[in-house]
């Protein structure tokens, strides 16, 4: 499909220098915990907390885990506004502090690599196998933010990054047991619907500055529809998957999933579709963690 670039908006204006070294030093502390992306981190972190409960983790695992995924998330949060900071500021971006000039990039570049370098011995403290794993999931952000989420494939590394976390999760526990088939499944739709819904409200943006992975080349209409059955078949799978008998939370879950995903993909403009996404996201985390067995 031919590329429609837009006109490019007027550059977002760089914020002066505060007048006092506090201030200065308050506003690049908060403009650096915004180039984090602090609430996909603070979602990914808190689902890696209740998964590690899930699978039986004493306090010392449990901990080892969080704080492994925290700063690898930490890490892949403020790469991703340093590669993103020309784009947001020929998007003109002011919810962006690098493309405003809240905080320097010299110091998100640091916090990112400092953000890595902790994962590394953190990961590792839960065994080699599943550091290796929470490791690769950790190299796959890296891998979108640095290019893959320019390409048709942009959806890979969500599938590969949520599809390992209840891995790295299990492989921590006496024995490394392996999770599942259905649950690394289900978590892998998650995180690929996850991307969906996470770049439906900048698809224009996207376009006017050279990001077009699949949700763009799709368009937004498509995009949403995508987005929901991947979230849908995500929670398929975590309701057929275990044995027994289905649940009525499941059964519910699938019903308002497919009845949300025929509803938003009538209307794919404004955030409404990916607030709704997002929504259904939490739900079948929700399940994912219920329906754990080890």
């Amino acid at each position: 499909m031919p590329e429609r670039l837009a006109e490019p908006r007027p550059p977002v204006p760089v914020l002066r220098a505060p007048t006092t070294p506090a201030a200065g030093r308050g506003r690049a502390a908060r403009g650096l915990l915004a180039a984090c992306h602090p609430v996909p981190a603070a979602a990914v972190t808190l689902l890696a907390a209740a998964l590690a409960a899930a699978v039986g983790h004493g306090p010392r695992g449990a901990a080892v885990c969080v704080a492994a995924v925290a700063a690898g998330q930490l890490s892949v949060g403020w790469s991703n506004d340093r590669a993103d900071l020309h784009r947001d500021r020929a998007a003109g971006r002011p919810d962006k502090p690098l493309a405003a000039g809240t905080v320097r990039p010299v110091a998100v570049s640091r916090a990112a690599a400092l953000a890595l370098l902790a994962c590394v011995p953190l990961s590792l403290a839960a065994g080699a196998v599943a550091g290796a794993v929470h490791l690769t999931a950790v190299a796959a952000g890296w891998a979108y933010n640095l290019r893959l989420k320019r390409t048709a494939v942009s959806w890979l590394p969500y599938a590969v990054a949520f599809g390992l976390l209840p891995a790295f999760a299990t492989l921590g526990l006496p024995g490394a047991p392996w999770p599942p088939p259905w649950l690394t499944a289900g978590a892998a739709l998650l995180g690929a619907g996850a991307h969906f819904a996470n770049v439906l409200p900048d698809i224009e943006d996207d376009l006017a500055t050279g990001v077009v992975g699949l949700p763009q080349r799709l368009g937004a209409r498509s995009a949403t529809t995508v987005a929901g059955l991947l979230v849908l078949t995500s929670a398929a799978a975590l309701v057929a998957g275990p044995p027994g008998r289905v649940t009525a939370y499941g059964w519910a879950l699938l019903a308002v999933t497919a009845v949300t995903v025929l509803l938003v993909s009538r209307r794919p403009a404004g955030r409404l579709p990916f607030l709704a996404v997002m929504a259904l996201a939490g739900a079948d985390t929700l399940l994912l963690v219920v329906q754990l067995r080890v």
